[in-house]
């Protein structure tokens, strides 16, 4: 792959020969145009909190709004009991939702219900997942269960409270220039009274409200008829939380993703046949480990048998339940004015820089959309960004260099704009993003940077977890599962 930036570097602006007086200008003008001293934040996961942390510690900024929906951090992470109750099949559109929350008996506060389900744990090692200076407790599983992580973001949290508003739903960010520099108008209401509307005007806003919320459900053949035939088959992932009600039944799982493999191995143990979909086939390791039988990709649903027919032209029929993990949309229901020219299949985000900055408007940022990653340090390596560069302390290229770097892109990856495509990218982005980071003049919080032994961590991921989850999910660190890093191994180089 190269260089994770692919194009010109960052400092490309400032490495240029003598300019012509009115270039010179230009690059003047380009080094002093930020004038962010008021942020909001939207949401407060992962990359919320990040950035949260970050600008403060960069101490350009006067103010700082994080605007939550739920009335506790931890986005993706923070687990409900309750599922979504419908989802649209077939469900192709990004800017479908947002879906309405749910209102638990006797509870003070609604749900919006995210993906996690009850059994789950982190696919990659506590000691890579974790924000780089800040270690799970020593008693944390090795891939932490998902209790230990939300309890994890909320110590983080602990004292950034009070620049977060809980219980208060993003409606609405809209764009307008004022003496040429962006204002964006962010409109929320409560989520506790529905007279209750914040309307405040920000110099920058940070759209950290995470990828999971927008179900994709493909458009195969005769899947509405199936589904008004047999309504309560047919599910997402998103509305998974326990395999109880798969118990003796035939299920066929689609996608073999990480949520797919994962909710197969977990319905798997109780079903009486659990069958995975694939369009390409799961590495033998992967499928033994599961225990599942694999089965081509669905090319037609067949109502009066309760059955599908595969690409190979086998049926199977009287089938009790149809899961979908075939993973989410980007959507973003609040960028109204902006949704038709950032989103179009919805499998990317359009017209950013690094995958972080919005080129018409860099103070507007999208961080964590990067797919295949370590999404933690990632995102503090972004927020360590965008407050140094809204700080007036690091130089975005040039239009013309951004848009350059955006157009290759797209044109090497298509619409899956924001997947890495080798195991490690994200390392190499992560530490090509310090070595810009630590150009800057002041840095108000080092961000990350991988070494040799976090590189060696990322490659053996899966094999681990595989290792983790035959122990019986009892091992607390990668030694204890006889993972030894060995610092003269080869293949390993830091970029």
């Amino acid at each position: 792959m190269g260089s994770v930036w692919s194009g010109p570097t960052p400092s490309a602006a400032a490495s240029s020969p003598a300019l012509p007086a009115q270039q010179q200008q230009q690059q003047q003008q380009q080094k002093q145009r930020f004038r962010v001293k008021k942020v909001a934040i939207v949401g407060a996961g992962p990359a919320g909190l990040a950035a949260a942390r970050y600008l403060r510690a960069q101490g350009a900024v006067d103010s700082i709004t994080v605007f939550e929906q739920q009335r506790q951090v931890g986005g993706v992470w923070l687990y409900s009991g309750l599922a979504p109750k419908e989802v649209p099949v077939p469900q192709q559109d990004p800017f479908w939702g947002p879906e309405p929350a749910i209102w638990p008996d006797g509870a003070d506060a609604p749900v919006f219900p995210s993906p996690m389900y009850e059994r789950l744990h982190a696919n990659i090692p506590g000691s890579l997942m974790r924000f780089h200076d800040r270690e799970f407790p020593s008693d944390a599983w090795a891939f932490p269960k998902r209790e230990e992580i939300q309890e994890y973001l909320v110590r983080y949290a602990e004292d950034l409270r009070p620049l977060i508003k809980f219980c208060h739903e993003v409606t609405r960010v809209s764009l307008e220039i004022r003496d040429g520099r962006d204002q964006w108008h962010v409109e929320a209401k409560s989520t506790l009274n529905d007279d209750e509307v914040v309307r405040e005007t920000y110099d920058a806003v940070v759209v950290a409200n995470g990828h999971y919320s927008v179900p994709y459900i493909p458009a195969i053949t005769n899947i509405q008829e199936f589904n008004k035939a047999h309504p309560s088959i047919i599910t997402h992932s998103k509305q998974y939380r326990r395999n109880e009600g798969f118990k003796g039944k035939k299920v066929v799982i689609v996608g073999n993703g990480p949520s797919g493999l994962d909710i197969a191995f977990q319905v798997n143990q109780v079903a009486d046949k659990t069958l995975l979909s694939v369009r390409h086939a799961t590495s033998p390791e992967k499928l033994a480990h599961i225990g599942c039988e694999e089965v081509p990709e669905i090319v037609d649903f067949l109502p009066d048998q309760r059955g599908v027919r595969f690409i190979d032209g086998s049926v199977e029929s009287e089938i009790d339940h149809i899961l979908f993990c075939t993973g989410f949309l980007f959507g973003y229901p609040f960028l109204q004015d902006l949704n038709h020219k950032v989103i179009t299949s919805g499998r990317g985000v359009h017209g950013l820089y690094q995958h972080l900055f919005l080129i018409e408007h860099p103070t507007l940022v999208f961080p964590a959309l990067n797919m295949k990653s370590v999404p933690w340090p990632l995102a503090e390596s972004q927020a360590a960004l965008f407050s140094a560069v809204w700080a007036n302390e690091l130089e975005l290229p040039t239009d013309d260099q951004m848009w350059r770097w955006s157009r290759e892109l797209e044109e090497r990856q298509g619409e899956a704009l924001h997947v890495y495509p080798a195991v490690g990218d994200d390392g190499k982005h992560i530490n090509e993003m310090y070595d810009w980071v630590k150009k800057a003049k002041h840095v108000g919080k080092e961000p990350p940077r991988w070494d040799k032994e976090l590189f060696w961590e990322r490659s053996i991921c899966f094999e681990a977890k595989i290792k983790f989850e035959e122990d019986g999910c009892k091992a607390k660190t990668l030694a204890e599962l006889g993972f030894h890093y060995e610092p003269d191994e080869e293949g390993l180089d830091v970029v």
